[in-house]
């Protein structure tokens, strides 16, 4: 079974929530505040997390904060769901720029948390096991060891999260090409892009601050107005900067 801690300080909710996804062959650990997810995300590795933003010592931004920053933690990749309020634009933004994978809305439907879960599963054990281990991708100054789910510029290892790791193989595995939102969507994230879903554009925002921390150009991913995101060989950013 998946092992999922799920991070909520409504108790009743959380154990809906837990039976559902039992059913639905899941193992749900929960935690009722920040000190204790925390705890237990030190104490065990977990396949992926449900964080609620309203939670009493730490919020949820805090706690994934610590979660992507810590190592001692060991969760710097486990996959997070965040749950906002219905229709906090910000908090979603804020959740997304922070490292969270995805977001639902509260009151969120058990069905669709389930394929969200999924998803974010499903794309994680595909990029790990289509292509053995030794298997590389490289543009440039750019390198993704495909096995290891590992991202450098030069020698420098970016920080990225999983889902920042899978949209940024989709684009180098089509450098030089456009890649629209509805396919980095649907294949980074697992899901149709729907009206005012910002999180593409947040994932490739994160993306590009750690390539030019790392040293790249500003340009190393374009966006063409209308049509996607572009990653540019080096050579290409170089001109346009």
């Amino acid at each position: 079974m998946t092992d999922i801690l799920l991070i909520d300080d409504d108790k009743e909710l959380s154990e809906l929530l837990q039976e559902y996804l039992s059913s639905e062959g899941f193992s749900v650990c929960a935690a009722y505040d920040g000190d204790q997810a925390l705890e237990m995300a030190r104490d065990n590795q977990y396949s992926a997390m449900i964080l609620d933003v309203m939670l009493p010592r730490h919020s949820g931004f805090d706690v994934l904060k610590k979660l992507r920053q810590q190592p001692d933690l060991g969760q710097q990749n486990t996959p997070v769901i965040m749950l906002t309020a219905k229709g906090d634009t910000i908090d979603r933004v804020i959740g997304l720029e922070i490292g969270a994978d995805d977001y639902l809305p509260k009151p969120c439907d058990p069905r669709e948390l389930v394929a969200r879960l999924r998803a974010v599963l499903r794309r994680t054990a595909n990029s790990a096991q289509t292509l053995p281990e030794t298997s590389d991708l490289e543009v440039d100054k750019l390198l993704l060891q495909i096995g290891s789910r590992s991202a450098f510029w030069q020698d420098t290892q970016l920080p990225l999260t999983g889902t920042e790791f899978s949209v940024l193989e989709l684009l180098v595995r089509q450098a030089g090409q456009v890649i629209s939102k509805d396919e980095l969507t649907e294949q980074a994230l697992g899901r149709k892009l729907t009206p005012y879903d910002r999180s593409i554009d947040v994932h490739v925002s994160n993306i590009r601050k750690k390539l030019s921390s790392a040293g790249a150009g500003k340009d190393q991913i374009i966006n063409v107005r209308g049509a996607g995101y572009m990653l540019t060989r080096a050579s290409e950013a170089q001109q346009r900067g």
